[in-house]
Parts: structure tokens; sequence; C-alpha cells
């Protein structure tokens, strides 16, 4: 029996420095990169990292020429991430290359050659739907953009010829003009102090409008010596940055005159909002359709015929939250209509349920009680996880912000939302579309919360129906359906017309 004790102590005592062993070759092994991707964007670029174990690191900021170099300690340099190097795409509007090299034992350092100068945002991101442990790295422009901005550019590149002025306000000139097809050059951020509304109003009273500052930004420190910059493992294909004077040539029209944009009482915007994109896909049909891309193509179009419309002679000029596949938080998409003081707030998704059977269109509007059935909360539950699978960097402040603003909500804003929801229902009805409820349902999305401008969400069809996601796919449907959400607009304004404001264009 003794004997026996004693080889039980032993096999213990093999199994415990077995499993101590064990553990310390997992902690010497580290993570492991599975995946990087790049969403370039006019808003920001984002890179993600994904690994299957959390990871830490360090950033430094390099002065002139721009750079930004990212330490990840604990992993070494793999395959999936030398990928990285061939990411990059010479469109980006931030990243010009990238060197990625083993920089220490354990530690890889990648080096972004930079187009301008960002602020960079770097987080981490647990678990959530298909991804494991993800770093991101969130390249914004020192100076935001003002999204206010790109909407004058493109009323005044679209704007008919008038004689004997000049098309060019305090900086302001249209992008890519005489080819209203192209997609606009990308944006600049609008300099310090600069209202570039409120200077376009003014050249319309023929009063001087202020030029915009011309300060720029002092260069970070360099905290890394060049020598310290890792073996150059490949660089994406080189892009020059394009210098600010170089958006603004190119004014005249195809005429070979020059835009200007005519007196109105004022302008009519509408907010497009695409649901998901980027790191989020959204829902996935049963034949690998994303809604991230069907709803981007109902809103591109629906954008065209927006922009090529007027109420009571008034132009209408739409404004997207997300023109390309890159993620918006869903705070972000509602402050950025508000930024440009949008008159409509219209967010475009694609529906999905556990089951293929469910069908149609449906529209919503915010409730402030609760949901008008069970299915309505269901599916705002689930839209407003997008966050969590998209990638927010919430920090204490910009939380508070968020919820600041989603909070707020108010009562003639709820019904002005089911008017127009009612309106949009009607026309979808009209193109021979099925509907999942025949009525304008409630519940709290989280985007439908701006408390100032009606606001609808529009399932256009269930994407997990096979059937239904054959015809999202299909351009005869996204017409129609293009078609009939523009004919509710009219339908809205026709009863409700647009407050007075003192935006002029």
């Amino acid at each position: 029996m003794k004997l026996e004790g004693m080889n039980r102590r032993a096999l213990l005592l093999q199994g415990g420095s077995l499993a101590l062993l064990l553990g310390a070759h997992e902690i010497a092994r580290g993570a492991t990169i599975v995946a990087v991707r790049v969403w370039p964007a006019n808003d920001y670029t984002r890179v993600t990292i994904e690994s299957d174990g959390r990871l830490n690191s360090q950033q430094l900021v390099v002065g002139n020429p721009p750079r930004l170099a990212v330490d990840i300690e604990g992993i070494d340099l793999n395959p999936a991430l030398r990928e990285l190097v061939g990411k990059i795409r010479p469109e980006d509007p931030y990243i010009n290359g990238l060197r990625v090299g083993q920089f220490a034992p354990s530690v890889v350092r990648i080096v972004f050659d930079l187009k301008q100068t960002v602020a960079p945002q770097v987080f981490s991101l647990a678990p959530v739907a298909a991804y494991r442990h993800r770093l991101v790295l969130d390249l914004y422009p020192q100076q935001a953009i003002d999204p206010m901005e790109a909407l004058i550019a493109e009323r005044l590149r679209d704007a008919p010829k008038a004689q004997g002025r000049d098309s060019t306000v305090a900086g302001i000139a249209p992008r890519n003009a005489g080819a209203s097809g192209d997609t606009p050059a990308p944006l600049r951020p609008a300099p310090p102090g600069v209202d570039p509304l409120g200077d376009l109003m003014a050249q319309q009273s023929m009063r001087p409008a202020p030029s915009p500052g011309t300060g720029t930004p002092a260069p970070a420190p360099a905290l890394v010596a060049p020598a310290q910059l890792p073996p150059l493992v490949g660089t994406a294909p080189a892009m020059p940055a394009m210098p600010p004077s170089a958006a603004a040539r190119g004014s005249s029209n195809g005429n070979g005159g020059t835009a200007t944009a005519s007196r109105t009482d004022r302008i009519i915007i509408v907010a497009l909002d695409p649901g998901h994109g980027g790191e989020d896909p959204g829902a996935i049909g049963p034949n690998g359709t994303r809604e991230k891309d069907i709803v981007l193509q109902v809103a591109h179009r629906l954008r065209d015929r927006i922009n090529a419309s007027s109420v009571s002679g008034n132009p209408m000029r739409a404004f997207l939250t997300r023109d390309a596949d890159f993620f918006v938080p869903l705070g972000t998409r509602v402050q950025k209509a508000r930024r440009v003081q949008a008159d409509l707030f219209v967010s475009i998704h694609a529906d999905a349920f556990t089951t293929p059977e469910a069908r149609g269109a449906s529209v919503f509007a915010l409730s402030q009680t609760g949901a008008s059935s069970s299915a309505a909360r269901w599916l705002a539950n689930k839209e407003n996880q997008a966050d969590k699978v998209g990638g927010v960097n919430v920090g204490s402040h910009e939380a508070q912000v968020q919820r600041a603003l989603l909070d707020m909500s108010t009562t003639a804003q709820i019904n002005d939302s089911l008017k127009l929801g009612g309106a949009m229902l009607g026309e979808i009805r009209s193109i021979g579309a099925r509907l999942h409820k025949p009525q304008v349902e409630q519940a709290g999305f989280a985007v439908l919360k701006a408390p100032d401008i009606p606001s609808v969400l529009v399932e256009t069809a269930f994407i997990s129906n096979p059937e239904e996601e054959a015809k999202l796919r299909s351009v005869a449907y996204q017409e129609d359906l293009a078609d009939a959400l523009m004919r509710g607009i009219h339908r809205y304004f026709a009863q409700n017309p647009p407050l007075a404001r003192s935006r002029e264009l």
C-alpha cells in the first residue's frame, strides 16, 4: 500500500511537471496571426490584424516624411502577416506603402509610409461572430473631413453654367467637373475656422468669402530613428499624395465654362445610410450574397435619383453615411446626418432570419416605448449589435457622447418618421414587392434616434430567402426599389413641405 501511494505521488508530480512545461511552451509560443485586412476610405483607413490570442502593441509616430511604426509583441513574422504588404491599394487616401519585419525576438514592427499626417487609433477587440481576437489600427486625418463641403462641391459641379460668376468659393471647387458619373476626388479636411456653407452663402449675397486658413499642423515628433526601422520585406505600389491644390483644379464644366450654383431657396438633403460595411458584412444569403454590398448598390441608385430631383424648385442632394466598403459606427451615422442638417434619414438594409421561409420588405420607425412586434424587437436588437461586429473604439468620452445622442428622441420626429415610412411602404407595394408587414413597424433602432430628423429603416427583402436573395442581386429589382423609395420621398414632401432654413445654394 505504501509503495502504491508513492507511485501515485510520482505520477502526479510527473503530470504536474508536464502541465507546467506545456503551459510554459504555450506562453513562449504567443499568438499567431491568422488573417489581415485593409479597408481604405476617404473617412479613414482601417487595418485589422486577426490572431488566435490577444495582441499587445505600441505605436510610434514618425515626423517627416510622415510614418507610423507599430510594434506587435509576442509574435513572430509569418506568411499571413507578410500578406499585409500586398493589401495596400494605390488609391488609399492615407497609406502609401508599408514595411514589415522581425524587429526583435517576439516583436514584429510594421512601418506605414503615409500620404498625410494621421491621428491613429489603435485598439483590441475580443472574439465576436466569425472573428477571433483583432488588433485594429484606424488611421484618421489629423483634421476631420467636413461632410458639408462634399455636398457643396457636388452641387457646384452639377449646377448649370452662369455667365460672369466664379465657381470657386473660398477654395471649394467642383471635383472631377464635366463627368457627372465620376467618383469625386478624395475630400480635403476643412481648415480650422472655415465654414464652407457660410462661405457659399456669402458669395450669393455678393459679399467676398473668407479665404481658408493656410496653416498646417506641426508634424508629430520623430520618435523612431531611420536606423531602427525593420528590413524591407516588401512595399505596395507607391502613389504620391495629391497636393491640396490639385483637387481645386479642373473647375470648368464639360462645355469649357465655369460651373456655378443657381440661386434657390435652399437645398434639400436626404441622408442615405447603407447598413453595415467593412468588418461587418451584415447578413449573408445562402449563395454568399453579402448585405453590405447589396444595400450600398441600392443606395447608389437612390442617390442618383435624389441628385436629379427637386422639391418645389429646390434642388435635392443625397448624402451617404458611407460611400464605399468601410465600417461606420451606429452613433457616427446619426452624427453625420445631423452635421449636414439632413431633412430625412433613410437607412437601407436586407433582412435575415433563422429560417429561409421568411420573406418580404419592411419599413421601420423609432419607438420610444417598445417594439410593435416581437419580430421588430428581435431585428432591432440584431441590428444594434453591428458595433460589436464592425469594431468600435469605445473610449469613455466617446461612449458618453454616443449614449447622450442616442437617448434623444421626440414625439414629433417619430410622427414624421411614420408618415415617411407609410409613403415608402405604399410605393414598395406598388412595384409588386411582397411586404413582410402591411404597416410601418416600430422598434428601438439606434440609427433612427436623431431627435430632429424624420428617420426610417428600410428592410429591402429577406436575403436569407433564396428567392429574395436572387431578387436583391438583380439590377432590375434594385432599380425598381430605388424608384419606389424616390416616389415615397416625393409623396412625403408633397404633404410635409420641408421647413424653411437658412441653408442656401
